[in-house]
């Protein structure tokens, strides 16, 4: 803290008494007051914007964990749900510019309110569909329905089945085509996902500069790092509640859940995707409410009032025009504003350093987007785990590790003072460990399940290229099945079958969930089985991969904490390079590349990319691809983690280019001070002037112009 004019006087004056004017008791008493002021002030719009993340953290995180729910809800592949998922950073890219720049001359906190309203009701609109759109139907076997009627699954003779059993059905598909509409539905998932983002825009830019305006300097870092942590506790609610959700089954409240004939661990099953958002859409309008209340500007500490002096953000910025400053601190009409844009662009992208971070991050966040939002996926396909065993997992365990290391970033760059060059070393160093230890779970990875005619044959063997040929054998020849139905048993020999069609399977017994398949002439041939017996349902992974699942989460979470580290010095080092007046601005066109160059395109490449591991898709009842049943383990591994492992290689080597150019920043402002005399000059006058700061008198070996200027 620092220390006032008058202990600093009784400090260095000893035994000596001086005479103490009363006006000193009056002003140093105002002073502390101001102070308290301001504190007080910070800390609120702290409070508030910690709140602020937290809800759209939350509701951003949901919409992640429903990320397989929604593919299955609508039946579309994972390269629409990436779409669906980077709508939000369009919306962000609509408006992204205008909010960073004029927002900063504006009211703050009340555009950040106005941005939480929008936010919410986009995450209200969401959950819409659910309410227009027809009950889930999934594919099912008429004898797996509770039905009086007993159909064989293999049709030998289709005189057997009464005409009314194959009519009705039928029927109600023609029925349901006309119905097909709603499928289309997931247009409204996109949208309220885009308005989401429009509304979430002004969050990060205003928020973060309005505390790095007002907080104590050496402060500003803690609480960037505090309103991150938080942020990080709304992912943990959020996939949490995803978990909820889904053990849910999609139509509660609408139909007779006794009806439902399928199990959590179906890949047909789809959870109550729609109820998270009307949660998060309510926290998102109370998050929104106290920013209508706070003051547009807060008196700034004593501290960063001469910033020319005092401000460490100064020694690191090439002082061109003095007289900007002043000129950007007037008030200024939105023309005047407009007429600054163009060179204020410029002088951003001819700053080497921002250029280059810039360009790391955008390739880093490629690699955590795409991670991040195909990991509840990759966990159940890889792993064989529920939705909501996932999401629980992911909320419980891997996001807490990002919070602590988002947190410790912070408290490092704190207590041990670390400058901007110390920043760049240390967002590097978690970078490239981080990724070091993501290499090794490509050895933590399940083998594929064995499914008849898909991984393997129907006698054991591996089966051929061509999938479709291999779904029919000599065992369910005389059998009219469907090659595009799934419809998963599990045989007595440990093997899944597509259907119990393609089982051969000649009676059943029971109804629902309940239902006992016998005299299933594929199960009977295959090598290893001695009945020929099937329930409903795939079967379950290997024994090696609950361990394999295990060794993953420890090598996820410490993976998670590493990267993290680096976050809280990354934005440390992004505010530093750049004058103050372009703060906002600078971090606007950030969170812009961020939005198009990676939040867009990331999740839509790496969904392309899963949707050629797929083995099996799914049909509509109209006809037409629809999402994914089955994927191929081992090459979804590789993809998943391969895509991930490259991105994130490239992006250290820019990481390293920063680190170079800071240095060599450094030893060009180095020579030049030590030519003209400035550095014993300055570091003098700054002595005199600051003699009453106790930082400065503890950092007696450190000064700012050991950093470099940009």
């Amino acid at each position: 803290m620092e220390i006032s004019s008058k202990e600093n006087t009784h400090f260095f004056s000893n035994n000596t008494i001086l005479p103490v004017d009363r006006s000193s008791f009056k002003s140093e008493s105002s002073t502390s007051k101001e102070k308290q002021s301001c504190c007080g002030g910070i800390k609120i719009f702290l409070g508030a914007l910690s709140f602020v993340y937290f809800a759209k953290a939350l509701s951003g995180s949901y919409l992640k964990s429903t990320i397989t729910q929604i593919e299955r809800r609508f039946d579309i592949p994972s390269s629409l749900v990436g779409v669906i998922d980077g709508s939000f950073e369009i919306g962000n890219l609509l408006i992204i510019i205008l909010v960073s720049y004029f927002g900063a001359k504006l009211h703050r906190p009340r555009i950040i309110g106005a941005g939480c309203l929008i936010m919410s009701a986009g995450t209200l609109l969401i959950a819409m569909p659910q309410f227009f759109m027809g009950r889930y139907r999934y594919e099912r076997f008429p004898s797996t329905i509770n039905s009086t009627i007993s159909i064989s699954p293999c049709l030998q003779d289709k005189s057997q089945t009464p005409l009314s059993a194959l009519e009705k059905p039928q029927a109600k598909v023609n029925a349901g085509c006309e119905k097909e509409a709603g499928s289309s539905m997931w247009i409204y998932v996109l949208l309220g996902n885009l308005l989401r983002g429009i509304g979430e825009t002004p969050i990060q830019p205003l928020g973060i500069t309005y505390i790095d305006d007002y907080a104590v300097e050496e402060n500003a870092a803690l609480y960037i790092g505090c309103v991150q942590t938080v942020a990080i506790i709304g992912p943990i609610f959020g996939f949490l509640l995803g978990s909820l959700c889904a053990k849910l089954y999609v139509d509660i409240g609408f139909v007779d859940l006794d009806s439902v004939t399928i199990s959590p661990k179906d890949v047909q099953w789809v959870g109550a995707w729609w109820l998270g958002y009307l949660i998060a859409g309510v926290i998102s309008i109370l998050a929104g409410i106290p920013f209508w209340f706070l003051p547009k500007h807060l008196s700034k500490p004593e501290s960063r009032k001469d910033s020319s002096t005092s401000s460490e953000q100064s020694k690191f910025i090439i002082e061109e025009n003095k007289d900007q400053g002043k000129s950007c601190q007037q008030q200024a009409k939105l023309a005047e504003m407009a007429k600054d844009f163009l060179p204020s662009l410029k002088i951003l992208f001819g700053n080497p350093v921002y250029i280059l971070h810039l360009c790391a991050s955008i390739i880093q966040f490629n690699s955590l987007i795409g991670m991040v939002t195909y990991k509840p996926k990759y966990i159940e396909q890889q792993y064989g785990q529920t939705s909501s065993k996932t999401n629980f997992v992911i909320g419980l365990i891997n996001i807490p590790a990002v919070a602590f290391g988002i947190f410790s970033g912070g408290l490092i760059m704190k207590k041990f003072r670390i400058g901007v060059l110390g920043a760049a070393k240390l967002s590097l160093g978690s970078s490239f460990f981080g990724y070091l230890l993501f290499l090794s779970l490509f050895a933590m990875g399940c083998e594929n399940s064995d499914v008849a005619g898909l991984t393997v044959s129907y006698h054991g063997t591996k089966p051929m290229a061509d999938y479709k040929q291999a779904l029919f054998s000599e065992c369910n020849s005389g059998c009219s099945c469907s090659k595009d139905n799934w419809d998963p048993i599990c045989g007595e020999n440990g093997v899944t079958y597509v259907s119990a069609c393609l089982a051969g399977c000649q009676a059943s017994n029971g109804s629902g969930k309940n239902t006992v398949f016998f005299n299933c002439s594929c199960v009977g041939t295959f090598e290893s089985s001695q009945s020929s017996s099937a329930v409903v349902g795939p079967c379950q992974k290997g024994n090696e991969c609950p361990k394999m699942f295990l060794y993953f989460l420890v090598i996820s979470v410490i993976t998670s904490y590493t990267l993290s580290v680096g976050g809280t010095p990354g934005y440390i080092l992004l505010l530093r390079c750049i004058k103050p007046h372009l703060k906002s601005f600078a971090l606007g066109i950030y969170t812009l590349a961020i939005r198009v160059l990676a939040g867009i395109p990331a999740p839509v490449y790496f969904g392309v990319a899963i949707d050629t591991t797929c083995l099996k898709w799914g049909s509509k009842r109209c006809g037409g691809r629809g999402a994914c049943r089955l994927y191929d383990s081992s090459a979804l591994r590789y993809v998943y983690l391969g895509l991930t492992l490259v991105l994130g290689t490239v992006s250290i080597f820019f990481s390293v280019a920063v680190l170079w150019a800071l240095r060599k920043r450094s030893s060009q402002q180095d020579e030049t001070l030590s030519a003209n005399g400035e550095r014993g000059a300055f570091g003098t006058k700054s002595r005199k002037d600051n003699f009453g700061n106790s930082d400065q008198l503890i950092q007696s070996t450190y000064w700012p112009e050991k950093e470099t200027r940009l």
